[in-house]
């Protein structure tokens, strides 16, 4: 009983570039909105919004970080982590040394 009404999750997927680009292309003519896009290529409309909200940023139309900077600020990031890790390793070493030569 405690399943009834939920909804099963649906699979993570990825897509090109280049068909997120078509789909930006076809919200942005204003043909049709963002919801009934999303609605015919079976994406969710959060996803959508999110990749046409991108585009708006990268063409400086709107505030935020661009491609290009997100792209940075992961790598940063993925180093900060690994420099600490191998910091929090020499900070053990020292210790463990440290209490040998005693």
């Amino acid at each position: 009983m405690e399943s009834m009404g939920k909804k099963k999750p649906r699979p993570r997927r990825s897509f090109t570039p280049g068909f997120k680009a078509e789909i930006v292309e076809l919200c942005r003519r204003g043909d049709r909105s963002v919801g009934q896009v999303a609605k015919d290529f079976d994406l969710t409309e959060t996803a959508v919004r999110d990749w046409v909200r991108q585009v708006e940023v990268d063409a400086g139309e709107r505030g935020g970080l661009t491609s290009s900077e997100r792209e940075e600020l992961a790598v940063l990031r993925r180093e900060n982590r690994r420099l600490r890790e191998d910091v929090e390793v020499l900070k053990r070493a020292t210790a463990f040394f440290a209490t040998e030569t005693r």
